[in-house]
């Protein structure tokens, strides 16, 4: 795996804790100030392999339907390439369709909207809310997931790209296809600028583990205050 140095993915563990949190749950945090996106993103990471500043770009005009399949459109980060990553029947069966639908009604065109950039960036916002910045509590944090383990290596909002990855690799090399598994994580050794089987990458994608069957947004919007 290409690895961040220090990183590690989250465990199968973690992962369940993670999207067992406050977030996917029915009780707000006292004095939460929740977002969308803090729905969102994490779940769009793990089932898509993007960075959180590519997520935090997209738009509507990034949503596709190629093949008859719905695909996000990533092309904003400068280290990897443009990629069409088919949606992961999850984020449907969480109501992103629904989602979609009430970023239309608000005319507003990103998806993450209201994630605002800091210094230019959309992952620096993420990378505070979600582990922590000083003496301020990250996601992470409150879901008594520490930063760095006991081997010293680090888990971080990027970490969910490395679970992503060792997924994909599997699929894809179940598929015969190890263009696939190159083309979805954005890596030059695939040489190309598409993929011509989306059919293909949408039957590497859905296998990728399920880790919630619970979560809905509209349980999101309706959690109670604690």
């Amino acid at each position: 795996m290409k690895t961040h140095l220090g990183r590690r993915p989250f465990s199968a563990m973690e992962l369940h804790t993670l999207y067992n949190g406050y977030i996917y749950g029915d009780v707000r945090l006292p004095r939460e100030q929740a977002k969308h996106w803090h729905f969102w993103l994490p779940l769009i990471a793990y089932y898509s392999g993007a960075y959180s500043d590519e997520i935090g770009c997209l738009t509507l005009d990034d949503l596709c339907i190629n093949d008859d399949i719905l695909c996000f459109n990533f092309h904003t980060h400068g280290k990897i390439k443009p990629r069409l990553v088919p949606v992961h029947k999850a984020l449907i069966d969480a109501g992103f369709s629904d989602y979609v639908e009430f970023i239309k009604s608000k005319n507003h065109q990103r998806l993450m909207f209201d994630l605002p950039a800091k210094t230019g960036r959309y992952s620096e916002k993420v990378r505070i809310w979600f582990s922590g910045e000083g003496d301020r509590a990250g996601y992470l944090q409150k879901c008594d997931i520490p930063n760095v383990d006991q081997l010293g290596m680090k888990t971080a909002i990027s970490s969910l790209r490395l679970n992503f990855e060792q997924q994909v690799r599997i699929y894809a090399l179940q598929a015969n296809s190890k263009d696939a598994f190159n083309y979805l994580m954005g890596f030059n050794e695939y040489p190309n600028s598409q993929f011509d089987e989306i059919s293909l990458l949408n039957t590497v994608i859905q296998q990728v583990r399920i880790i919630n069957t619970q979560l809905s947004w509209q349980r999101f919007l309706s959690r109670e205050s604690h």
